[in-house]
């Protein structure tokens, strides 16, 4: 089993930066891929970014140049920088881990951003 717990939700203005964070635990070794995904109300889930074990980052089109992605192998630990938010961004954002490259997805409980003045 892996936990997953995340931070760094909150409420920002337009143009705003926040950084998430999520942190993993449980019985593994490393940790092939780490990612963030979000949810908007009425929405379906979106993939946000992904990050492997190398550091090989993936990106949203929207959010390239914006958001990055950044994890620390030795806490289990995954980021999410975001900057230049902007209000229809607001969603709930969740953190996946994936623990090697054939294994299930495992989810964080969610973190609320809210972009709004």
């Amino acid at each position: 089993q892996v936990q997953l717990v995340e931070s760094g939700g909150g409420l920002v203005q337009p143009g705003g930066s926040l950084r998430l964070s999520c942190a993993a635990s449980g019985r593994f070794y490393s940790i092939y891929l780490m990612g963030w995904y979000r949810q908007a109300p009425g929405k379906q889930r979106e993939l946000v970014a992904t990050i492997s074990s190398g550091g090989s980052a993936n990106y949203v089109d929207s959010v390239k140049g914006r958001f990055t992605i950044s994890r620390d192998n030795a806490r289990n630990t995954v980021y999410l920088q975001m900057n230049s938010l902007k209000p229809d961004e607001t969603a709930v954002y969740y953190c996946t881990v994936r623990i090697t490259v054939a294994s299930s997805d495992y989810w964080g409980q969610g973190t609320q951003v809210t972009v709004s003045s």
